[in-house]
């Protein structure tokens, strides 16, 4: 098996996806890192959700989530020029069904209820402080995204509707989070006495 270390990028440069080289501190790569935190802070709430059909339920969405970033990453991983090439590539790509399915995950939230007002202080519990670390990710992803057009890499919009709308989900889900939590808390106490 070949080493993972080929020492191409010694030089301080990197591959785009059809051998383009850049600076390693390129804004497509420093996009692409971006995403690539995020899908790792996806990853990190999975272990902590319940061993419940809500859990499942939300398990499922955050893998489908995971997925669309593979997606993305790969879509801004190549240069302008190569996007025509891109498109008509087999590689899977962002499409209006997933904004959609993130857009009714988070219909689905926001029909529960929750009350909330002004900014949010995490750290409630672990598993809402991990979805409010993912939700900082994504808007930080969401920022490198934004910055490429200025820099003449054009983006999508079905992948900044993407982006937003899970920044969103993870929003609601820390606040679901807590919510549970504390409800949960209350009335294991109510039972203790």
């Amino acid at each position: 098996m070949p080493s993972i270390a080929t020492r191409t990028g010694d030089d301080g440069t990197t591959s785009l996806l059809y051998g383009q080289r850049v600076p390693k501190d390129h804004p497509q790569i420093e996009a692409v890192g971006a995403f690539d935190e995020l899908n790792v802070a996806l990853g990190a709430v999975k272990p902590l959700l319940a061993d419940d059909a809500n859990g499942a339920a939300t398990r499922d969405l955050l893998t489908a989530a995971q997925k669309n970033l593979v997606a993305l990453m790969g879509e801004l991983a190549c240069a302008e020029a190569d996007t025509a090439r891109y498109a008509a590539s087999k590689f899977e790509k962002i499409s209006a069904a997933d904004v959609t399915r993130l857009d009714d995950a988070v219909a689905t939230l926001e029909a529960r209820g929750f009350k909330f007002d002004g900014w949010a202080t995490p750290g409630a519990n672990a598993r809402a402080a991990a979805f409010d670390f993912a939700r900082v990710a994504a808007r930080r992803a969401e920022r490198r995204l934004t910055a490429l057009p200025a820099r003449g890499r054009s983006v999508r919009q079905e992948v900044k509707q993407c982006v937003n709308r899970l920044s969103d989900l993870l929003w609601l889900l820390a606040r679901e989070a807590e919510t549970s939590e504390a409800a949960g808390a209350n009335r294991g106490a109510t039972a203790r006495r």
